[in-house]
């Protein structure tokens, strides 16, 4: 049982404070949906905060078909499922042969990645540009992709770091006198332990590319690969919006995410107890 778990079971004014924070945690999300059922007029006249007096489901039907939706949404699932996969990959690879291997320059080679944690993306946005051009990658996945995990290795890599280092280093010298060689060790022993860290940050990573905009505004002008973020720009009219199907299509947008944190919460909230799992 966590602290917070007992803290709560002891404590009723706690309770009452959660239960205060997870309804205002939820209602943004609960009124985006009842946005998505409603028309212009009660969205901003009559009915701007309720439920929607008539469920007008034809603004998903509208937003599916008529905004090109579909091709949003899979462009924008494959820019945040490779992200996740390349971000991932690197920076836990990384983090183990920093935080566990003895090598020269390691601890400067650890420095020089967290420093990318400190760069803001608007100042390199014009190299990037270039260099997205140069290599003859603008317009095509890899603009995004290829961003998206180097923007995104800085932080998982200091959070795998913190993890391995929590390891007691005699599970390792078990595994090595049984026999068993660093990739057998790292693979069998390692990632296994480290797996609420795992969750944790593919829900941070897949939620930094699913919502990202700025890169993808300046790097894709084909109409063919923009993702979801850039698609509901085209919602807005000059001289007048279908408020209910952009709200639609927000909340279309909002599910992957969803489903991927109830997927996961159980290991994100392990995360907060596992260095100690793990020394016990």
């Amino acid at each position: 049982m966590t602290w917070m778990m007992k803290l709560r079971k002891n404590n009723p004014s706690m309770q009452i404070f959660l239960w205060l924070y997870a309804i205002l945690s939820v209602y943004p999300l609960v009124w985006m949906i009842f946005y998505s059922l409603k028309n212009n007029d009660e969205i901003f006249v009559t009915n701007p905060f309720g439920p929607p007096v008539h469920l007008r489901f034809e603004n998903y039907v509208e937003a599916w078909s008529k905004y090109n939706v579909p091709s949003y949404f899979m462009n924008s699932l494959l820019v945040a499922v490779a992200t996740v996969a390349g971000a991932i990959l690197l920076a836990v690879m990384f983090s183990y042969a920093a935080a566990r291997l003895r090598w020269r320059f390691s601890k400067i080679a650890h420095t020089y990645i967290l420093v990318g944690m400190f760069i803001p993306i608007q100042v390199i946005m014009i190299p990037l540009a270039i260099l997205v051009r140069d290599l003859n990658l603008a317009n095509t996945y890899g603009a995004l992709i290829i961003p998206y995990i180097a923007f995104n290795i800085s932080f998982a890599s200091m959070v795998f770091y913190g993890f391995f280092r929590s390891i007691p280093i005699e599970m390792e010298e078990s595994a090595c006198i049984d026999g068993a060689s660093i990739y057998r060790t790292f693979f069998s022993i390692m990632l296994p332990i480290i797996k609420p860290a795992l969750a944790t940050m593919v829900i941070f990573i897949f939620l930094n590319s699913w919502n990202e905009f700025t890169m993808a505004v300046i790097l894709i002008t084909k109409e063919s690969l923009k993702t979801l973020p850039l698609g509901l720009l085209f919602f807005q009219g000059q001289f007048t919006t279908d408020w209910g199907a952009m709200g639609a299509a927000m909340t279309i947008a909002s599910l992957p995410t969803v489903l991927i944190y109830i997927l996961f919460s159980e290991q994100v909230e392990n995360a907060l107890t596992v260095g100690s799992a793990v020394k016990g």
